[in-house]
């Protein structure tokens, strides 16, 4: 990689490439992992209150289904809550760790091991109706994917210029939405369905089992890649005259001075973005959680629409991500996270409208999916995309090199506090009304409130231009 020069930076395209291949194992496994494990949960809790088979409570009272899901959104919120505490903790730690392959490196190696063989065993556990067995997994499993989803999520800002992150983080992000997608076209051969609406007798594993086996050799091949192409503490020496730079050309009102206490400026606009952040996360986990069953229970579609759905929301994501730091470079990183709420919104106003079909098209009785919903999804995906590609490198524009980590861990802790309460609230809430309708209602008020928090709270700064290198010159090799 050439050095800075005095007009501006260069982004290495073909590095922040070979760095996505941490995203994509971190979002391989959490599709697999949220597209699965609650639907899991209905049913056993389900299958266990009411002495019922899967088939026979899916064609009985639908109350019953929605009377279960406090009871998912607690183990559910559970699983968040673990992580809000150790995301922050393993973020400061792999700040303070020197190794001879790097400080997040060792984290991202034994964190992918032990999540990649402790994985297979929840839909084995589930198979076997062993509650314990299904839920310690799933613990297993989120502490081990905490040990590695900081220091992998840090790893691009440790190397990459301030100025630069915005366009890096989308990258970023479109390899973690090539990892998802892998798991989502599982989806649609291997329905959850086909196994959920049978009677327990004829259930076969393999349906089940076979994503979850996929995934943890994909999470294996991605840290092996990320392992033997990226090296830290070499890549960290050879940036350190841009890293430099890029301090100096930062969006943020005050300079981050690392002896120094946080400027109440720069205090002010992390609390804010946090703060929105909760709220965006709030609403958005609502929707990844419970749409499984919403299909499943609510629409009486086939699970692989929900697979088709997020086909389709990943696609608008890339196209977001891919025009996100560009825009961010317009109107500033606030504005592009403002519209793409405001998108978001007005996506999911029309979801409020969508009804169930009265077509019936399924072999086991499922009605004609809504084709409203596909619209829906495009929508919405490309709106969280502007969100998430710009949030996090604020959160760190905040912070100098030697506390990335940390501040990675701000960011997540605000993201797994909201992921801990909104399913056992929205669970409540289900139990209350009685009605799959509260999910879209629920988001969308949510998604208002931050956008209002945000819009009104954060500051517009625009970094200073910093030149990106362009073509075949981007792609030089370290």
């Amino acid at each position: 990689m050439k050095a800075a020069t005095k007009s501006g930076l260069r982004l290495n395209y073909k590095r922040t490439f070979l760095i996505g291949f941490a995203f994509f194992g971190i979002l391989l496994l959490w599709q697999v992992y949220d597209s699965w494990c609650p639907t899991f949960l209905t049913d056993i809790f389900a299958r266990r209150m009411y002495s019922l088979s899967s088939a026979q409570l899916k064609a009985g009272d639908p109350d019953k289904i929605l009377n279960v899901q406090w009871i998912v959104g607690i183990i559910m919120a559970c699983d968040n809550l673990a992580a809000l505490i150790l995301l922050p903790i393993f973020g400061s730690l792999s700040d303070k760790t020197k190794t001879p392959i790097g400080k997040r490196m060792p984290y991202i190696l034994v964190g992918t091991a032990v999540s990649a063989v402790a994985f297979p065993f929840i839909p084995l556990f589930f198979h076997n109706n062993s509650v314990a067995g299904m839920v310690i997994m799933m613990a297993v499993v989120l502490m081990f994917m905490m040990m590695y989803r900081n220091p992998a999520v840090a790893l691009m800002p440790d190397i990459t210029p301030k100025p630069l992150r915005a366009k890096a983080n989308g990258i970023i992000n479109i390899m973690g939405y090539l990892g998802g997608a892998f798991a989502t076209v599982l989806g649609i051969f291997l329905k959850l369905s086909d196994y959920i609406n049978v009677e327990d007798s004829a259930r076969k594993v393999w349906i089940i089992e076979t994503p979850f086996l996929i995934a943890s050799l994909l999470m294996v091949i991605s840290a092996f890649v990320l392992y033997k192409t990226i090296k830290e503490n070499k890549i960290a020496e050879e940036m350190k005259e841009e890293l430099e730079l890029g301090e100096q050309l930062a969006a943020i009102e005050n300079p981050v001075d690392d002896d120094a206490p946080m400027t109440k400026a720069n205090r002010r606009m992390l609390l804010a973005i946090l703060g929105a952040e909760f709220l965006w996360f709030m609403a958005d986990n609502a929707i990844g959680t419970y749409i499984g069953n919403y299909v499943i229970y609510y629409l009486n579609s086939v699970s692989s629409s929900t697979m088709l759905l997020t086909i389709i929301g990943g696609v608008a994501s890339v196209a977001g991500f891919a025009t996100a730091g560009s825009i961010a470079d317009r109107i500033g990183r606030k504005w592009t996270i403002s519209c793409g709420l405001g998108i978001t919104v007005a996506a999911l106003l029309l979801m409020c409208f969508v009804a169930p079909s009265a077509k019936i098209t399924g072999a086991n009785g499922e009605h004609a999916f809504p084709a409203a919903l596909f619209a829906v999804w495009a929508i919405k995906g490309f709106g969280m995309a502007l969100v998430h590609n710009c949030s996090f490198p604020m959160v760190v524009e905040l912070c100098s090199n030697k506390k990335i980590g940390k501040f990675t861990g701000f960011y997540y802790a605000a993201s797994m506090s909201a992921q801990t309460i909104t399913p056992i609230l929205l669970g409540l809430m289900f139990r209350i009304t009685l009605a799959w309708r509260a999910l879209p209602v629920y988001a969308v008020i949510l998604f208002v409130l931050s956008f209002v928090v945000f819009t009104a709270l954060v500051k517009n700064i625009k970094a200073r231009k910093a030149e990106n290198l362009h073509g075949l010159e981007a792609l030089e090799g370290d």
